[in-house]
């Protein structure tokens, strides 16, 4: 099981993208796989602990750098590409995630990212980075 956590700057948009994201892991057969919450990123810090994996809105990159400077954080905080937010297919977040971790046990890196997708804002793709590029 993924623990998922879902932030937003105050939470509003994430409660209500995690809650459809809740409905579509029972849809999709997911429940035994993937659980996701959400919170305001300003309570990341508290609730870190109990999650795999933290995926932050786009706007909140600055401030996902901003803590990283800040705090050694053992956990891996994705920034999740402005088009893939938009659209919020469970599945496609599901891939990245699994990779994503991947990622990270690999190297660490805070954010961690794709290649090639330093910079989120830049990043066109709304499916999975696999199902765009490694088909």
């Amino acid at each position: 099981m993924i623990r998922v956590l879902l932030c937003c700057g105050g939470g509003f948009s994430s409660s209500y993208v995690a809650e459809r994201m809740k409905k579509e892991i029972i849809a999709k057969n997911l429940s035994n796989q993937l659980e996701m919450e959400f919170s305001p990123f300003s309570l990341v810090l508290e609730k870190i602990d109990n999650f795999d994996i933290i995926i932050c809105c786009p706007h909140l990159n600055i401030y996902v750098k901003q803590l990283l400077e800040k705090t050694d954080v053992q956990v891996p905080i994705y920034i999740l590409p402005p088009r893939m937010y938009g659209n919020m297919e469970i599945e496609e977040i599901y891939q990245d995630v699994i990779d994503l971790l991947e990622i990270y046990q690999q190297t660490h890196m805070n954010p961690v990212h794709f290649p090639g997708e330093e910079n989120v804002l830049k990043i066109t793709r709304q499916k999975a980075y696999k199902h765009v590029y490694q088909k």
